[in-house]
């Protein structure tokens, strides 16, 4: 069964997003009523979706999509790398059907549709009396998943299963409407399988990829990182087998989300990156289907250093840095309203030519910007005439673009 997924024909139908429509986003940019890249990441962020809608200026976000893939991971269990036991995950399960976590409320602020899925949480739902619908729990691959410090996560063909689960969400997703996708995660444990990932695909040493996950101690963090160590160690052979890597490292709701992301690119829906899970779901995607990454974008720096490497090995430049590290999906739904912003911005802005305003010569001092207190005075450039003017906004992080050109 696991050979029957064809990786190599799944990664060859995703094509790259609109190059016309980011030339045209780049060329409206620079007509609009403002000095010359004013407006910092926000410009950036319009071209990027000028791509993946295909169209110049982008259409309105109407409809973006939540998915919530939870799953139990064994390290958790049996190398005590979690604050927290493994029962909050079917806990926090029925806390986002009753929209009480954080990214429901979140979900519902943004108009966002959300679909929770239990893909591999290790609990008997019905004797466990939690008020969770069969819709919710049908599509289960397995009941959480072996310590991958000793023993495989799931078998491949659980993988493929997982895979596929992922891609079928995505597209009863897009087929409902949604216009971008947001992978959400829960999982007691997930950040040490998201850390094992990372630190194979991207070459890095456990001690460097683990972080504190749901707010460990010293001695947890320990118990961790050794963890780490020895699931990279038993990995390694596989590190060019995305099948086998999944199977003896992830688990399946990280599989899952590696279809999801996939699948979001296959169909052409731009994909909102959140924390450490998706991002370490977006480089064993990404090693499936190099051209996928175009259409992701890094809403958040997370504090899990794991999170910051895998984006640094995608070329992807985090939007914004809050300090957060919930996951969820809870920093994409924060970073939405600001990619939102940039689109509305390309769209709705007069140009200079239809608003009467003298845009000036090429070679010309640059305008004094709204800051009168600390512009130039007037006649007077104060930044050479091929120079943005202005900086990124407070709280978005000024490095980098998101999207690699």
């Amino acid at each position: 069964m696991a050979d029957d997924l064809d990786l190599t024909a799944w990664a060859a139908r995703i094509t790259p997003p609109d190059q016309g429509a980011r030339a045209a986003a780049r060329d409206r940019q620079e007509q609009l009523t403002k000095p010359r890249g004013s407006l910092g990441r926000l410009e950036e962020c319009a071209v990027w979706l000028a791509g993946v809608t295909g169209q110049c200026p982008p259409p309105p976000l109407r409809q973006p999509a939540l998915a919530i893939l939870a799953g139990d991971h064994g390290v958790a269990r049996t190398a005590g790398t979690s604050a927290y036991p493994p029962e909050v995950t079917a806990q926090m399960v029925a806390n986002f059907v009753a929209g009480g976590a954080a990214a429901t409320v979140l979900a519902r602020a943004r108009g966002a549709v959300v679909r929770v899925v239990d893909v591999s949480v290790d609990v008997d739902w019905p004797a466990s009396g939690l008020p969770v619908p069969d819709a919710v729990t049908a599509h289960r691959i397995r009941r959480g998943t072996g310590s991958i410090d000793r023993e495989d996560a799931m078998t491949r063909a659980e993988a493929v299963a997982a895979l596929r689960l992922g891609a079928r969400i995505a597209d009863e997703l897009v087929d409902e409407g949604a216009d971008l996708l947001i992978p959400g995660d829960m999982g007691i444990g997930n950040t040490t399988p998201a850390a094992v990932l990372v630190g194979l695909l991207a070459d890095v040493d456990p001690a460097d990829v683990v972080g504190r996950g749901t707010g460990i101690d010293d001695l947890a963090w320990m118990r961790k990182t050794a963890a780490v160590r020895d699931a990279m160690r038993r990995g390694r052979s596989v590190r060019g087998d995305p099948l086998g890597l999944l199977a003896a490292c992830a688990g399946p709701d990280l599989a899952a989300t590696v279809g999801f992301l996939l699948q979001g690119a296959q169909r052409r829906t731009p994909v909102l990156l959140d924390g450490v899970v998706s991002c370490a779901a977006a480089l064993v995607a990404h090693r499936i289907a190099f051209r996928a990454s175009a259409w992701w974008y890094a809403s958040h720096r997370s504090t899990e250093p794991a999170a910051d490497a895998a984006l640094r090995r995608l070329g992807l430049a985090p939007l914004l840095d809050l300090g957060m590290r919930l996951g969820e999906g809870s920093g994409a739904l924060v970073a939405l309203p600001v990619l939102t912003a940039a689109g509305d911005l390309l769209r709705e802005m007069a140009t200079f030519a239809s608003a009467g305003v003298s845009d000036r010569p090429a070679g010309e001092p640059v305008l004094p910007t709204a800051d009168h207190e600390d512009a130039a005075p007037a006649g007077v450039s104060d930044q050479p005439a091929d120079e943005p003017a202005g900086t990124a906004p407070a709280g978005i992080a000024a490095e980098g673009v998101g999207q690699v050109t």
